[in-house]
């Protein structure tokens, strides 16, 4: 039966022992394990039921290891990093040829970034190499934010997973990569694209492969509840569609009243995206719990932050 816990030194046995455990970050919590142990790696990727095409993302503690996880660092990806870290952005790098092959899908960059949270940063300090950690979850499933979702989806395949308290940014992080001179964004995440242009000038969004993902999270279906999930900018309109259906609602702020509605939950009273996208996963954890027919999400407004959950809630509804 998994352990929750507060005691990182339960955790560091485990990590070099070639074990995996759940991981505590201020985006989602994560399935952390040694990057360098095949065996650990391995069984992140059989534990979460990942296609090993897809990428895992590097957690390092401080930005001076970043020379020894990749190559001919672009002097916006420092600067980026020097902005950011520790926080929610992703680099995606030319990768050390000490990096595994399993840790990239085989390609030849990799993804890094400095979770900012005080737990995860303990930990790392106290290991002596970086930890591979995608969302703690199976494979398209929506994220875990808090200890208990990581214990509910894997209450015997790990022996353990750090609590640390509820996911203060609640989506993954933005990646970031670079080519030639231009900044592209390859997946929208918990730092809005206007912050990153603020200190690096234009973007550019790349198109997703669903066949062979540049970096994580750019699968078209992801983060998905098992109930039925519709997203729209007409929830009124779409409730009427559906009237046969127990019905759940997952709104921004508003507060709607049809009859027609089983189940209503608002993300944020204050028209907060920061509250909202904070709130996002775990709300979405209640309602797929309530044996509902239907989930029908609000769409955002698509700028800063709504960008990101529309991003989310796309893929959560993609068929």
């Amino acid at each position: 039966m998994i352990k929750k816990t507060k005691d990182i030194n339960l955790a560091i046995q485990i990590l070099e022992n070639n074990g995996i455990i759940g991981f505590p970050t201020e985006t989602v919590y994560g399935l952390a394990g040694n990057i360098y142990s095949e065996k650990a790696i391995n069984k992140i990727f059989e534990v979460k039921q990942r296609p090993k095409f897809n990428p895992l993302i590097v957690h390092i503690s401080k930005i001076d290891d970043l020379d020894k996880i990749a190559l001919d660092i672009p002097e916006k990806a420092r600067l980026l990093g020097q902005h950011f870290w520790p926080g929610s952005l992703t680099l995606l790098l030319k990768k050390q040829p000490s990096i595994p092959d399993l840790i990239t899908a085989g390609k030849p960059t990799v993804a890094v970034r400095i979770p900012n949270h005080t737990m995860a940063l303990a930990l790392l300090d106290a290991l002596d190499f970086p930890l591979a950690a995608p969302s703690a979850n199976p494979f398209g499933s929506i994220s875990p934010t808090t200890a208990q979702h990581v214990a509910d989806y894997f209450p015997l395949a790990l022996e353990l997973v750090l609590d640390g308290g509820a996911c203060e940014n609640g989506i993954e992080s933005t990646i970031v990569g670079f080519e030639d001179e231009k900044v592209i964004i390859y997946r929208l995440g918990a730092i809005a694209i206007e912050e990153i242009e603020a200190v690096i000038g234009k973007t550019e969004n790349f198109i997703s492969n669903n066949e062979a993902p540049v970096a994580p999270g750019m699968l078209k279906r992801h983060y998905a509840p098992k109930t039925n999930f519709i997203v729209t900018n007409d929830v009124e309109k779409e409730i009427i569609k559906h009237l046969n259906l127990k019905i759940g609602v997952l709104s921004f702020s508003t507060r709607y009243t049809s009859k027609s509605i089983a189940s209503l939950k608002v993300l944020s009273k204050n028209k907060s995206l920061k509250e909202a996208s904070k709130n996002l996963y775990a709300t979405m954890h209640q309602l797929d719990k309530e044996n509902l027919d239907l989930i029908i999400a609000e769409k955002f407004d698509d700028i800063g932050l709504g960008k990101s959950i529309n991003d989310r809630l796309s893929r959560a509804a993609e068929k």
